[in-house]
Parts: structure tokens; C-alpha cells; sequence
């Protein structure tokens, strides 16, 4: 079975570069996904609170047949639940839907200031608690700016999981991340689909003979980046592992980078309002 690169993190910890992602994926579905894409030989799973699906993600890592030591299961604090007086509470529950006693990595998922203000520090406070107790190997964030990393103390978040594709390149963050021994996972690896039309995406995918998912996965690989595509569908979950038998070279990569147009589309986190 193919084996996934990892990347080790500032606190020593090795994760594995390519995630199977969750998000929008019911609990009624993702039991039989996360089992596919355990079968395919993804080691690594990315849930979270909010998307309602640990306790599916938990069935499937119980069903799996895989060591729990072979495992690298991430979810994340959702914002109501920031204040310190209730963040326990909020990786109590997650530990209990998983139906594990730890977790390999735990993120604050949104700086969530518009609704939440400042409460995010605590957070943060708090989950530097959790991983002295053992609740979580490591500890990071999702959806930080620079001003939101420049706020927290303590511990230096080991990732933090941002929104980047091709045409979201998010270079600035990412080479202040770099600087601070963070490394970047990229959520939305494809654009949510929308980089999957890009024309010359899709003549290097034709040049190469490969899909444009699987060229885009790669140029994420190549940057560094864990990436957490995401597919309930069993053939694009093989065709999205499938990324190890070739390598885009550096004038591919250069015409990859020159796509960069700023096109978020998820929320910006200074204006997100949940």
C-alpha cells in the first residue's frame, strides 16, 4: 500500500501530508467514506465539531481495522464554545462522539471576532491545557490571520488550516507561517471546484495525463502543504490518493503559482459572522 509522506511539526509530532476531508459530508454518509478511503490507505482524517459528523467518523475509525497508533485524527473547538468556562466542554464531546480518549491534533476553528470578540485567546489558553493532559497530541488553529496569531501566547500553534488553492495562493500567510514554524493545511484544496475548470489547469492535467483534481493535489504536496481533499464518491476518493506516481516540475509549478487572482470562497475570518 502506498505510503503517505508526513511532515513533521514544530513540537516533533509527524502528520501525514494528505487528509481525507469531511466537510459537508452528512453522518449518515461519511461512516462508508471514511471506511473507503481508509480502505485506499488515507491515515489521516479531518472532522470537526460543526459539521455534525464526528460520531460517523468515530464509527468508521471503530470499523476500519486500522491501529489507532496508524491513525491521525484531527477535529476542531467550534466558537460558541470558546469562553473559558465552556472549551472543555467542547473537546469532552468531540472525544465522545469519536469514541476516542485523545485526539492526534486539535484546532480552534474560527478567530470568530465579529461574534465572539477576543474569546479565541482563551481558547487558545485552554487548549494548551488539553494537550498537557494528554486530550490532544498537538495543538493549532484554522482560519488565523497574522493579527490573530500576533494575539495568542503561549505554545505556537503547530498548524494552522487556511483556506488555499491555486487561485487563493494565500503566499503572504503562508510565508509568515513559514517563519514562525507553522505549517499550513490547506482546506478547499480544489476551490470547493471552482479551480477544477481552470483552463490551464486543465491542459497541464491533459499533458500529464492525469485529472485536474489529482495536478492540483500535487502542486499542494509540492508547496509543502497538507492537503485534505474531500469526496464521498469511491472513485474520485482512489483517484484523489493516487498523487504519488508523479511530479509536476518547476516550470509546471510556475505556471500552477501564476493562477494566483485572490479568489477566496470561503469566509474571510475579519467578517465572518458565525
Amino acid at each position: 500500500m502506498t505510503q503517505v509522506p508526513t511532515v513533521t511539526l514544530s513540537d516533533g509530532a509527524t502528520i501525514p501530508q494528505l487528509a481525507f476531508g469531511t466537510w459537508q459530508v452528512p453522518d449518515a454518509e461519511v461512516t462508508p467514506a471514511v471506511l473507503h478511503a481508509l480502505q485506499t490507505g488515507y491515515r489521516h482524517i479531518d472532522t470537526a465539531a460543526i459539521y455534525g459528523n464526528e460520531a460517523g467518523v468515530g464509527r468508521a475509525i471503530a470499523q476500519g481495522g486500522v491501529r489507532r497508533e496508524e491513525l491521525y485524527v484531527t477535529t476542531k473547538l467550534w466558537n460558541d464554545v470558546h469562553a473559558k468556562a465552556d472549551v472543555r466542554r467542547g473537546i469532552e464531546s468531540s472525544l465522545e462522539k469519536l469514541g476516542l480518549d485523545h485526539v492526534d491534533l486539535y484546532l480552534i476553528h474560527w478567530p470568530s471576532t465579529v461574534k465572539h470578540g477576543d474569546a479565541y485567546i482563551e481558547a487558545w489558553d485552554a487548549l494548551q491545557e488539553f494537550k498537557a493532559e494528554g486530550l490532544a497530541t498537538s495543538i493549532g488553529v484554522s482560519n488565523f490571520h497574522a493579527h490573530h496569531l500576533d494575539a495568542i501566547s503561549g505554545e505556537v500553534p503547530v498548524v494552522n488550516q487556511v483556506e488555499v488553492h491555486p487561485t487563493f495562493a494565500q503566499v503572504p500567510l503562508r510565508t509568515l507561517c513559514a517563519e514562525r514554524g507553522i505549517t499550513v493545511e490547506s482546506w478547499s484544496p480544489l476551490g470547493s471546484g471552482a479551480d477544477l475548470g481552470n483552463p490551464e489547469l486543465a491542459a497541464v492535467a491533459s499533458e500529464l495525463g492525469r485529472s485536474v483534481a489529482q495536478v492540483i493535489i500535487r502542486w499542494h504536496l509540492q508547496h509543502g502543504l497538507i492537503v485534505l481533499p474531500k469526496s464521498v464518491t469511491p472513485a474520485r476518493i482512489e483517484e484523489n490518493f493516487s498523487v504519488f506516481d508523479f511530479e509536476l516540475d518547476a516550470d509546471t509549478m510556475a505556471r500552477i503559482d501564476a493562477l494566483d487572482a485572490g479568489n477566496r470562497v470561503g469566509a474571510d475570518p475579519d467578517t465572518a459572522t458565525f
